[in-house]
């Protein structure tokens, strides 16, 4: 069974970075994206941004210049560089791929942005 895992949250101050992981249990190649999304309590996840096949990446308008999506191929790994971040960055990430017809979650990692 394909697994994605999310890790590299925490508790940060205002403007400060982090780098958050999603580890797959196989090879990103077969993935036809992987897509980072963000949810805060009581609302729906939201996008965030995305790395398709090709190596392409479109960010949502609340976080495009201060993300970046990138991916290690070798180590099955798809990175969410979170540069000048800001209280309302706060709330679970998780990372999605999409695998033929099946859409795989991780389990979410934590990110707490004091202000």
């Amino acid at each position: 069974q394909v697994q994605l895992m999310e890790s590299g949250g925490g508790l940060v101050q205002a403007g400060e970075s982090l780098r958050l992981s999603c580890s797959a249990s196989e090879s990103i190649f077969n993935f036809k994206f992987v897509a980072w999304y963000h949810q805060t309590p009581g609302k729906e996840r939201e996008f965030v941004g995305r790395i398709i096949a090709s190596g392409s990446t479109e960010y949502a308008d609340s976080v495009a210049g201060r993300f970046t999506i990138s991916r290690d191929m070798a180590k099955n790994a798809v990175y969410l560089q979170m540069n000048s971040l800001k209280p309302e960055d706060t709330g679970a990430y998780y990372c999605r791929a999409a695998r033929g017809i099946l859409t795989l979650w991780g389990q979410g990692t934590q990110v707490t942005v004091s202000s």
